[in-house]
């Protein structure tokens, strides 16, 4: 009842404020694929850049907007005209901003919300992490776990993904910061993966925790900015997708330890010279990725499909593409991925993320100052 009796005066406000609700607009029509039939629904307009998604069990969403706001979307995909107060500053700098969003695993019982952003500090800013509990519209209890070291005044290749584990440990992907050779130093944290405890502390067995020199919290090396990380639903492994250079972006599986190669190995090239990066295209000790994308689709965003939605892509991964504008559905067996499949070229803009809904469906957000929440939804026979 509250929501209808309100509902005229929120749809007032929010299209003053440039965000509507699905329930203001038209459906799609039907988009055939190789395995299903569905529409692509607009949940909610007018959100700006927005960058990750995250849903809340009562059926609410978190949204947060690279511009640094984090908004809360009701479950009747209304927008709070307030934005979410209490988050640290956020440095808004060219790539950089508010980034991922993500519920702490047993977040029903102790109310943890994570977030990655730029944050300002000595010799410019790079990424952080925070946690909070949400309380109305403002994160309480605010506390900043990691921020990474040495920053710089560079405005590009952030990363800013953040997952946990089965065991409850949390990574958070870090970019070269646009420096390339940060990517293989071991007293830098850019261009790897950070393993921590859910509370900031860096796990023992990490595998540089003892080694002289080094910092403790590095899980990985040699990569480039990975804007797309995923739990494998049944290794419980992490996978991440990283931007190559002109040409070679890449799909890997995150081991401890390994390095990745950038850049001294890379299927890129350098922007419009097209002259070869480091050493070529392999190294003994360096990892070779599981997938290659030449020319380059710039992806961001990045799930598993679960759920009984969309049966036949059970266990593919969906992967966002800010420059190929699309959604690309890999086809695995095992590691090896063994068919492709483009949808929604130039549809729904530049996807910046990709997820799995409790509902089973698929949710995407597209990157830009009028950027939208969407929604694929199955066609029923």
């Amino acid at each position: 009842m509250k929501v209808q009796i309100f509902r005229g005066l929120n749809i007032l406000i929010l299209s003053l404020a440039g965000l509507t609700p699905s329930w203001a607009q038209d459906r799609s029509s039907v988009i055939n694929s190789e395995k299903h039939a569905f529409r692509l629904a607009t949940l909610v307009s007018g959100l700006e850049n927005p960058w990750s998604l995250a849903f809340l069990p009562d059926g609410r969403m978190l949204v947060t907007e690279r511009a640094g706001r984090m908004r809360l979307v009701g479950a009747d995909f209304l927008v709070e005209p307030k934005v979410i107060e209490g988050l640290p500053e956020v440095a808004v700098r060219g790539q950089g901003g508010l980034f991922d969003v993500a519920l702490h695993p047993q977040y029903a019982q102790n109310g943890w919300i994570y977030w990655a952003y730029n944050a300002p500090g000595a010799g410019g800013w790079g990424t952080a992490l925070a946690r909070g509990k949400l309380q109305g519209q403002r994160m309480t209890e605010v506390q900043v776990l990691f921020s990474m070291q040495p920053k710089t005044r560079s405005s590009q290749h952030f990363g800013g993904r953040i997952v946990f584990d089965k065991a409850g440990m949390l990574y958070l992907t870090l970019g070269d910061r646009g420096d390339k050779d940060r990517a293989q130093k071991l007293d830098d944290h850019a261009g790897s993966v950070i393993r921590l405890h859910d509370d900031g502390r860096v796990p023992a067995d990490n595998p540089l925790a003892k080694r002289v020199g080094a910092l403790p919290e590095k899980w990985t090396l040699g990569n480039r900015n990975m804007q797309g990380a995923a739990l494998h639903p049944q290794t419980g492994e992490l996978w991440t997708h990283e931007h190559g250079p002109q040409g070679g972006d890449e799909v890997n599986v995150m081991r401890p330890g390994l390095n990745y190669g950038w850049p001294v190995i890379t299927y890129g090239v350098n922007y419009g010279l097209g002259t070869r990066i480091g050493e070529g295209q392999a190294k003994p000790g360096m990892v070779q990725p599981l997938h290659v994308w030449v020319p380059s689709i710039a992806p961001s965003g990045m799930a598993f499909v679960s759920g009984s939605q969309f049966p036949q892509w059970q266990g593919n991964v969906l992967v966002g593409a800010l420059r190929g504008q699309m959604l690309v559905r890999l086809v695995l067996d095992g590691e090896k991925v063994i068919r492709e499949e483009r949808l929604l070229q130039g549809r729904a803009g530049r996807i910046r993320d990709v997820r799995m809904g409790p509902d089973g469906l698929v949710y995407l957000l597209s990157d830009s100052p009028n950027g939208a929440l969407m929604r694929l939804e199955p066609e029923r026979p």
